[in-house]
C-alpha cells in the first residue's frame, strides 16, 4: 500500500485506513463491489470502479490532520502556484477542485511544482494557459507540454557579466 493510505487495484485507487499504510493487504474483488482485508479481516469496501487514475475514498480512512483540511482548497499549494504566475494559479485552483478530496490532487501538485523549479516561470505560465481551457489536468499533461514547448524556444542567451568574455575575446 502507498504512504496516502490507497491500493490500486486495476487502475483505481481506493481508500484504506491511514494506521495500514505499509502493510500488506488483500484484495477480494466481484463485478461490483472491491473488499479489501488485514490479516483475514475486512477494512474497507468499495464500489468497484472502472476508472484508471481516480480514487475512491473514504472521509474516515483518512488521518485527522487530513480530515481536518477536507474542506480546504490546498492552500499552500495554491500560494507556490501563485509565486509563479496567474495562469499557474488558475490551473491549481481548477485541480485541486477537480477531485472528490483535495488530498487527491497532492500528488499531481507536487510533481508540477517540481517541473516548475526545471523551467522558468514563463514556461510554465504559457503551458498552464494552453492546458486548462482544455481541462487537461495532469503531471503527465504539464510534462508534455513544457517539452512541446521547449522544443520550439530558441536557446537563452548567456549571462551578461564580467566573467563571460564574448565574441570579440576569441577575434
Amino acid at each position: 500500500m502507498s504512504i496516502d493510505y490507497h491500493i490500486v487495484f486495476e487502475g483505481h485507487y481506493y481508500s484504506v485506513p491511514h494506521t495500514l499504510v505499509r502493510q500488506e493487504v488483500r484484495i477480494r474483488a466481484s463485478e461490483g463491489m472491491v473488499q479489501i482485508f488485514h490479516h483475514g479481516t475486512q477494512v474497507s469496501i468499495h464500489v468497484r470502479s472502472k476508472t484508471q487514475g481516480r480514487f475512491s475514498t473514504r472521509a474516515e480512512h483518512m488521518p485527522d490532520n487530513h480530515r481536518f483540511v477536507l474542506n480546504a482548497d490546498g492552500n499552500w499549494f495554491q500560494q507556490a502556484a501563485d509565486k509563479i504566475g496567474p495562469h499557474t494559479a488558475a490551473y491549481f485552483t481548477v485541480l485541486l477542485k477537480s477531485r472528490a478530496f483535495p488530498q487527491q490532487a497532492y500528488r499531481t501538485c507536487l510533481g508540477i511544482l517540481d517541473l516548475a523549479r526545471k523551467h522558468s516561470h514563463s514556461q510554465m505560465e504559457i503551458v498552464c494557459e494552453r492546458l486548462l481551457p482544455a481541462h487537461l489536468l495532469s503531471y503527465k499533461d504539464v510534462k508534455a507540454e513544457l517539452e512541446r514547448l521547449a522544443a520550439t524556444l530558441p536557446a537563452e542567451p548567456l549571462p551578461v557579466h564580467e566573467n563571460v568574455r564574448g565574441q570579440s575575446y576569441y577575434h
